[in-house]
């Protein structure tokens, strides 16, 4: 078995930020070999281990191969190869391995997009879960400060995934989890400034999409525009406070405004 180093652990390294956890791909194992060596399996739809000491993820090489197996079947024998794997995830910035030398293994150009600071997804893949449109809006907002953009080919693909209501399939469970997870990021604002460039936010937070062009009287809100004022609440907050309800209360502080008829705004 080899053993990679995958994902947001390499990533952030070479962006020099604090790694936050590390997971690992195992290519050449099975479920049997993993027990054997005292993990312990917890994945569901697909074998996910925990060492034994260090408890961290170790997962098998994984890949779907439609002319092998039933169209969708996701495989993890120990024929998967490393690329494989790393073809099925989402943006080339995650699909970079290291080898227990150090050694990166970038077979899809994430290391020049990290130099260029853009998102850019790996493959056509990438629309099998809508999911993944909230998630490239958090790595807006987690990396704002680096003045990360969208590829072109990217932000056009997330365009056709909201348009073709990829979004309706999403449960509200899922939506939340990201939600909180945009709150905890450095510039959560850039979140909902990113769905809304994608036609997204209409889809999914009505509510904020709502208050953009309701006015405010300029003697209180020079900025007049009730959706730029809560952003700019957000940006305040996240500065003043780290607690997670002190930011989802500056976020939804004006929903009413939104719903107030206009026959009765300033």
């Amino acid at each position: 078995m080899q053993v990679y180093l995958v994902g947001g652990a390499v990533r952030d390294r070479l962006l020099g930020r604090e790694i936050r956890e590390r997971d690992f791909v195992v290519v050449g194992g099975t479920p049997e070999a993993m027990l054997a060596q005292g993990f312990q399996k917890v994945g569901r739809d697909f074998p996910i281990f925990l060492h034994p000491h260090t408890h961290e993820e170790y997962a098998l090489a994984r890949s779907v191969r439609p002319s092998d197996h039933q169209p969708g079947e996701v495989i993890y024998d120990a024929s998967v190869t490393l690329e494989e794997d790393l073809a099925r995830r989402d943006l080339t910035i995650n699909a970079i391995a290291e080898d227990n030398q150090g050694q990166l293994i970038d077979p899809f150009g994430g290391c020049e997009d990290l130099h260029n600071r853009q998102l850019r997804h790996v493959s056509d893949a990438f629309c099998e879960d809508p999911i993944r449109i909230l998630r490239i809006a958090r790595f807006m907002a987690r990396y704002a400060d680096l003045e990360f953009t969208i590829a072109p080919e990217t932000k056009q693909l997330l365009i056709q995934m909201v348009q073709g209501g990829q979004l309706d399939r999403l449960v509200p469970e899922r939506v939340w989890q990201e939600l909180v997870g945009a709150l905890g990021e450095r510039k959560p604002e850039y979140f909902f400034v990113t769905l809304r460039e994608l036609g997204a936010q209409q889809r999914v937070f009505q509510e904020i999409d709502a208050l953009w062009g309701v006015p405010q009287p300029t003697r209180w809100h020079p900025e007049v525009d009730c959706a730029v004022h809560t952003l700019m609440a957000l940006a305040v907050a996240c500065g003043l406070s780290e607690s997670l309800e002190v930011r989802f209360a500056a976020l939804t502080h004006d929903l009413g405004k939104g719903t107030t008829p206009e026959r009765i705004r300033p």
